[in-house]
């Protein structure tokens, strides 16, 4: 059995994203429990050089609908990164998780070979569609995941394992 590049990429970024989403309803709950003002989490970063919570769903939504447009040959939507709350964070996760449903699998399958050039700065780095995919965009997106994760455990926010993992 094979498994398709849609089969891959939509139904997993819908779940991380999703489970994302559930995760910061967790920490609003926390945060109100505890009398504990969001933005004290949401701005908290868990080393002064590294971005912080918001920032870090930022990515992980940027980057789940830059991997399924650029798969699909599409433009992918810009958002303005301008989110502080935990309302405005799960509105963006929405966002991204339809407009990831958007794609049809007849968009994504057979972009295996498929060229994908990435920028950033003056450096381009070339892949091929999974490469990309299964390489680059899945980890960056965990990556990101696990890092926001992290920051709210380490503020106390009780989530554990299943709330990363939700129903796969």
């Amino acid at each position: 059995m094979t498994i398709s590049m849609y089969q891959a990429s939509v139904p997993r970024l819908v779940n991380v994203l999703n489970n994302l989403s559930n995760i910061l309803d967790k920490a609003q709950t926390h945060a109100d429990a505890k009398k504990i003002d969001p933005t004290v989490l949401t701005q908290f970063r868990l080393f002064p050089d590294m971005l912080n919570f918001a920032r870090q769903i930022q990515i992980a939504s940027d980057t789940a609908k830059g991997v399924v447009a650029r798969l699909a040959g599409v433009e992918s939507p810009v958002y303005e990164d301008n989110e502080q709350s935990f309302a405005e964070l799960k509105a963006r996760i929405a966002k991204t998780v339809a407009y990831i449903q958007s794609f049809k699998p007849e968009q994504i399958d057979g972009t295996e070979d498929k060229d994908i050039v990435t920028k950033r700065g003056d450096k381009e780095t070339h892949y091929k569609g999974m490469q990309f995919l299964l390489g680059h965009a899945i980890p960056n997106i965990y990556f990101h995941t696990t890092t926001a994760y992290n920051i709210l455990r380490h503020n106390g926010v009780e989530i554990g394992k299943r709330d990363y993992l939700g129903n796969p």
